[in-house]
């Protein structure tokens, strides 16, 4: 048996004082802060800016970039998932012991442990089987232990023997060992103290510990390998945008890419598609308007040649005597053959010029009167067609538009002409300007164009917008097939359309409309 008085030698004070995690705010030992030294930074601070990472990322390949993230998040998460787990369990742990050892205290409080004579005949080595330690504290400091036997004792159990508070619990040290202590107040100015060894305990967790960490790094490496199969799985389609790229620049291949899944990239591809479609499309356009126009073009120059070699040689052989020379007329027909063939040509080039602008020509659209611009065109329709013995019945009703004046003149004189031309001596070209009703879109003006002429067949309704289309009928006649491809593509400009039909007199009826303001 020992009697004594506690002290400070005995243990530490009442507190609770697990193993708790270093403050992360608090400098390491053995450095001194600076604070309110106004300190500059340090010299790798200046030489790596903030965006070094970002910058390092940069110049990794995105599958690599792809790979390392979803590692480093996945290894991250699994840490933080391995360190929850250790800190919940090791807590469990210490209350589960403390509950255990706070019940057997009280439960040994109110039964006959509490007395100091029969504490004493309890046998040393029960207690030390059991890992536990006891003693009996008074008020006054004074406790009662067996030899041997005796756990921390300190300030806590003594205020526990004061009821101030009746109960304590907390760690402490006796040679070398760490014990859990809890001390009860066991009435009479008496506390009763357990202390039960930790090592057990931090034995299991070291085990926990060792088994997370294992499986942390397995996570890890797992997390590291999804992330390669992530980034080889989710950037194949982004792969083959590329390669298809590159497949353009080096050959002009427009193939356009398989399309699989239904997901951004899927739809990145289909954008992709589209835009190689488009571009085919503007790539055939142009080509089939060199090919057309050189076509086209080959005519009047040819006979822009012919006749200037005829003129060149009635030149020549004016000098000398017996050789054929050209009459006055027909030096002059010849001449203004040239003339009118000149001028086709410019029409000819200025209808290619204008045909093959993709873009809109830069013009400030403006409120007009449409009635106004078809009266401008109709003027000048009249001129034209005073050789031809045409004449236009006109009923125009005024439509507010907003356009651009010049280019809506030239598709209403289009539409004119071509009428005039197709119409026979003597016939009459009915004009008619409305607003839009069925077919077309309510809110629109409608310009209808009808001749007398022998019509548009079925089949070609759908092609005479088209560029340089010409009926069989039509290429005995001038003109170079452009004129109706300028009004349809007015038309577009101005958010409108164009269509052809068999008007009631028999001929042609070609209809144009454009919203109206």
């Amino acid at each position: 048996m020992e009697r004594g008085v506690t002290g400070p030698s005995h243990g530490p004070p009442a507190v609770d004082d697990r193993p708790e995690a270093p403050d992360p705010g608090a400098p390491p030992e053995g450095t001194e802060t600076s604070e309110g030294t106004g300190s500059a930074p340090r010299d790798d601070e200046q030489d790596h800016p903030p965006g070094l990472v970002r910058h390092v990322l940069q110049g990794i390949p995105l599958r690599r970039r792809v790979g390392i993230l979803v590692s480093v998040g996945g290894g991250l998460l699994v840490a933080l998932i391995a360190a929850a787990v250790f800190f919940t369990a090791q807590r469990a742990l210490y209350d589960q012991l403390d509950e255990s050892l706070v019940q057997r205290a009280t439960t040994a409080a109110s039964g006959d442990l509490a007395d100091p004579a029969i504490l004493l005949r309890v046998s040393s080595d029960a207690l030390a089987a059991g890992e536990v330690r006891v003693a009996i504290v008074t008020a006054d400091g004074e406790f009662v232990t067996l030899r041997g036997n005796s756990p921390p004792l300190g300030a806590a159990e003594v205020s526990a023997a004061r009821r101030d508070p009746p109960t304590s619990v907390r760690t402490g040290v006796i040679d070398g060992e760490v014990y859990r202590v809890v001390a009860v107040y066991a009435g009479e100015n008496r506390a009763l103290v357990l202390a039960q060894e930790l090592d057990p305990t931090r034995q299991t967790l070291r085990k926990l510990a060792v088994v997370l960490i294992v499986a942390g790094a397995s996570g890890v490496l797992l997390a590291a390998l999804t992330g390669v199969a992530i980034a080889r799985a989710g950037l194949r389609p982004v792969e083959r945008l590329i390669s298809a790229t590159e497949r353009v620049a080096r050959t002009g291949d427009l193939r356009p890419i398989p399309v699989t899944g239904g997901d951004e990239i899927a739809r990145l591809t289909s954008s992709f598609n589209a835009m190689l479609a488009a571009l085919a499309s503007s790539i055939e356009r142009q080509r089939r308007l060199v090919a057309d126009a050189g076509h086209e073009l080959r005519t009047p120059l040819t006979s822009l040649r012919t006749n200037l070699e005829l003129l060149m040689a009635s030149d020549q052989a004016s000098g000398r005597p017996g050789a054929p020379t050209l009459s006055a007329q027909d030096r002059a027909e010849l001449q203004e053959d040239l003339r009118a063939q000149v001028d086709e040509l410019a029409n000819l080039i200025g209808d290619v010029v204008e045909l093959a602008r993709d873009d809109p020509p830069e013009v400030t659209a403006e409120p007009l009167d449409l009635a106004d611009v078809v009266e401008r065109a109709l003027d000048r329709a009249r001129r034209r067609a005073v050789a031809e013995n045409v004449g236009f019945d006109v009923d125009l009703a005024s439509c507010e538009v907003v356009g651009d004046a010049n280019a809506l003149e030239r598709a209403a004189l289009n539409l004119l002409d071509n009428a005039a031309k197709w119409s026979p001596p003597g016939a009459s070209v009915r004009v008619t300007l409305r607003p839009g009703v069925a077919p077309e879109r309510p809110g629109t003006a409608v310009l209808e164009v009808a001749d007398a002429g022998p019509g548009i067949a079925d089949e070609e309704l759908d092609l005479v917008f088209e560029r340089f289309y010409r009926s069989l009928d039509a290429r005995t006649m001038s003109g170079s097939g452009l004129g109706l491809s300028i009004v349809a593509q007015v038309a577009e400009r101005h958010h409108g359309g164009v269509s052809a039909g068999r008007a009631p007199e028999g001929g042609a009826l070609l209809r144009f409309w454009m919203p109206r303001r």
